[in-house]
């Protein structure tokens, strides 16, 4: 006989009905996913949709993370802004300006040394081996004297300073030509380039020792020193007319480059002609101390001078519009700069 359990409700209360059991599992099934997804939130504090997505809560969180990444890099970019070195611009000219007072300024002081010595110290300046009469004094008479000779020296010091920069202008000028001629020229053409460079250096040397040492001083050395000036600089001048006639063959010229040309070829041939005026009245000079002699020398040395000078001078033309310009800032950054910039020849 099988025994039973059975309790006894309290009194005054009515007996509950007892609740099968797949009458709760229905209840269960029958429960709202929204209730479930409530109490899940409450739980673990996500909130997954329907199709299994990323929690609300992941996302706003996903969103905080980025934000967070996007203000760190803008920090760091600006900070690498604030760090990177900037370009300075300490000293702009016009390189035309610079060119035409290197240029002048040994022309102006030495006709300031010839007045100035003609008029005051005449004698000095007029006194030769030969002892004969003479009217013109040489340029090593005129600036051989005290003061003159620190008058031209210190002109001549201002003068050459200027000079070594602008004929390594010449040579990168000259360079960004090649591109116009036919490329089997290019090997000669750039050969020529290097060639004029060295004659340039050469020859401005060769002014600075002529000009420091002087015939008074070291009548030997000056000689040599002299005689390396002029073969220098009338082959400095041959060169650049020749190079000239290669990279602007065929091609048309400005006015400007038609008077460049055009000048450098006059004063390539005074300067041939007065020479050989000078090498027959030296001659003559120095082996029959003819009178007058010694003034023909000075008058064809003066020639070859101011026709040195003028040919220089003819760089207002090569270079009408361009500036010289002193940059501080990072190599690659200048090039970078620079290569912005549009480029005129």
């Amino acid at each position: 006989m099988q025994k039973t359990n059975t309790t006894t409700p309290p009194t005054g209360a009515s007996p509950a009905a007892p609740v099968p059991a797949d009458s709760v599992a229905n209840t269960l099934m029958a429960t709202p996913t929204s209730a479930i997804a409530s109490n899940a939130r409450s739980n673990c504090g996500e909130c997954i949709d329907s199709s299994g997505g990323p929690t609300y809560a992941a996302s706003s969180k996903q969103q905080e993370q980025q934000q967070q990444h996007e203000t760190t890099s803008s920090f760091k970019q600006q900070q690498l802004q604030h760090e990177q070195p900037t370009i300075a611009i300490h000293y702009l000219a016009s390189f035309h300006e610079i060119c035409v007072v290197t240029a002048l300024l040994p022309l102006i002081t030495l006709f300031t040394c010839f007045v100035t010595a003609y008029v005051f110290q005449y004698d000095d300046v007029h006194e030769t081996h030969c002892r004969v009469y003479n009217i013109v004094p040489s340029i090593s008479a005129i600036t051989g004297v005290s003061p003159q000779r620190y008058f031209w020296r210190f002109s001549i010091a201002l003068h050459i300073g200027p000079r070594i920069p602008i004929a390594f202008v010449y040579k990168n000028y000259y360079r960004a030509q090649l591109a116009r001629i036919a490329p089997a020229l290019v090997p000669k053409t750039s050969w020529l380039i290097t060639l004029i460079l060295v004659l340039n250096c050469i020859e401005i040397a060769a002014l600075g020792g002529v000009t420091y040492i002087s015939n008074r001083e070291n009548y030997p050395v000056h000689e040599r020193i002299f005689i390396t000036f002029m073969i220098c600089s009338l082959c400095y001048m041959l060169a650049t007319i020749k190079l000239n006639d290669i990279l602007y063959a065929r091609q048309t010229l400005t006015a400007q480059q038609r008077q460049s040309i055009k000048w450098k070829k006059i004063l390539f041939a005074v300067s041939i002609l007065s020479t050989m005026g000078l090498l027959v009245f030296f001659a003559k000079h120095r082996f029959y101390c003819h009178d007058l002699a010694f003034s023909w020398f000075a008058f064809f040395e003066y020639l070859i001078a101011i026709a040195n000078m003028l040919f220089h001078f003819t760089i207002i033309w090569d270079f009408p519009s361009q500036f010289m310009m002193i940059v501080q800032g990072p190599r690659d950054n200048l090039m970078q700069y620079l290569g912005a910039k549009p480029k005129t020849n």
